[in-house]
């Protein structure tokens, strides 16, 4: 068991000065404690010690929830500010730098192994795999010790999730064919929520709104996230060589052995996930689905089951990374599309650029709010007591937030070329549309949960 050097260093302290109770005479410190009551503030920090960032704690799935919901809000805030910087930049007298800057290659000599690639691509296909590593520890922790261990409290957000990415791919189809097959590859691309975009407008204008709201959004993130994975390995793979994924698979349980010990071996795990990624990346399927593998093979539970297992530990080191790094970084080479001139205007007439809005604002909307008053309507599943129809309307167009995942979904399934731009116009412009149709209603929720709350305490 892990010592607390905090209370060692109080108690050496004790010990020094011979204030240390005598634990074989009770009777003689209790005494001692009164006949001196100008020491009893020295005591007062033995009674009420100062609690350390991240202290263990007996109720470890609520600490891990507010962890998320702190650290995913930064990171939501950060990548807006990284998208925000791209569009300055790109449409600035230096436009020309920023793509300079993403094209560099900064290893032109491994195109042996096929890692010759540009700055903007190791954002999407490596740093972009840390992100997805922590998801994968995300989902597994759901799965094993969160909201989706029991269907009963799971099968509402879990359908809402399905639907919340069947509906918005409908609206696409309808809207995109009339450009012909080429542009129904970008069907999945309204089908992601940024859970780091949704959870940072929620903090900003859902102080006062009910932590189920919360919860629930989570919850359908994780399956949400679940399924953007399964269609990007499945829908966006192309020149698939099995060799190099089966290669893979030796690094990979290696890993999923090494990292049930317990011992300094993460240098080691850190060259057997590189490896791993290495090898799936050369087999065709997109890179970052190594680091969700790799988040699947790590313990939720520690020994017997009664404590936290390592991976709580791991997402607590690696969130701060993705969070602060890996995904602004991704947002900063992949939102920077010219807006200048006359390029709103011919994005438009691209009939991807309204598929993709209506999916994200429209198709999320009646997905996931249709399926869960369906669901309540004709089965035995209820909404949180807490929470109101009204709630889940703005919940659900807050879902339509869509750009890490949807960003990259675009750029599989069109490249860098004008329909790729227009594909990030379309994401962008859908997600601000999400947020602030999403931050009128809930605003307004939250005036009257706060209008409560203040009737109530009165």
């Amino acid at each position: 068991m892990a010592t607390d050097p905090q209370r060692d260093g109080a108690r050496r302290a004790e010990s020094q000065d011979g204030s240390s109770p005598d634990k074989s005479s009770p009777d003689k410190s209790s005494r001692h404690e009164h006949s001196q009551p100008q020491d009893s503030g020295a005591e007062e920090p033995q009674r009420n010690p100062v609690r350390r960032l991240f202290s263990p704690t007996s109720d470890a799935e609520r600490i891990t929830l507010a962890d998320i919901l702190r650290t995913e809000t930064v990171g939501g805030v950060l990548v807006l500010l990284a998208a925000v910087l791209a569009l300055l930049w790109a449409n600035s007298p230096w436009g020309e730098t920023y793509k300079t800057a993403a094209e560099f290659v900064p290893w032109p000599g491994g195109e042996s192994l096929g890692l010759d690639l540009n700055l903007k691509h190791w954002a999407s296909d490596g740093l972009l795999a840390i992100f997805f590593f922590v998801v994968g520890l995300e989902l597994k922790r759901e799965f094993v010790a969160g909201e989706l261990r029991e269907p009963r409290r799971a099968v509402l957000p879990v359908v809402a999730a399905v639907a919340g990415m069947i509906v918005p791919a409908l609206f696409f189809f309808a809207i995109a064919s009339t450009a012909g097959g080429e542009a129904l590859r970008g069907w999945a691309i309204p089908t992601a929520t940024d859970i780091a975009f949704a959870l940072a407008v929620l903090a900003i204008v859902g102080k006062y709104l009910p932590s189920a709201l919360r919860a629930f959004l989570l919850t359908l993130a994780v399956v949400d996230d679940l399924l953007a994975i399964t269609v990007i390995a499945v829908f966006y793979t192309d020149d698939f060589h099995p060799l190099p994924l089966l290669g893979a698979v030796l690094p990979i349980v290696a890993f999923a052995l090494l990292v049930r010990l317990r011992g300094p071996w993460w240098p080691v795990l850190l060259v057997l996930g590189v490896l791993a990624w290495g090898l799936v990346h050369e087999s065709g399927v997109h890179a970052t689905i190594a680091g969700v593998l790799l988040g699947f093979t790590v313990p939720v539970l520690g020994r017997g089951g009664s404590e936290p297992g390592p991976a709580e530990h791991l997402e607590h080191r690696w969130r701060p990374i993705s969070a602060g790094v890996a995904v602004p970084l991704f947002a900063l080479f992949a939102a920077g599309v010219s807006l200048g001139g006359d390029g709103i205007t011919t994005a438009f007439s691209d009939p991807v650029v309204p598929a993709v809005m209506a999916g994200l604002v429209l198709g999320k909307l009646v997905g996931i709010f249709g399926a869960t008053f369906l669901m309540a309507k004709f089965t035995g599943a209820q909404l949180d007591a807490n929470l109101s129809w009204w709630d889940l309307i703005g919940l659900s167009l807050l879902a339509g937030i869509g750009f890490t995942v949807s960003l990259l979904i675009g750029e599989l399934a069109f490249g860098a070329g004008e329909r790729g731009e227009n594909v990030k116009v379309a994401v962008l412009l859908g997600s601000v549309l999400a947020a602030l149709l999403a931050s009128a209603v809930l605003g307004i929720r939250n005036r009257a949960y706060r209008g409560a709350r203040t009737t109530g305490n009165g």
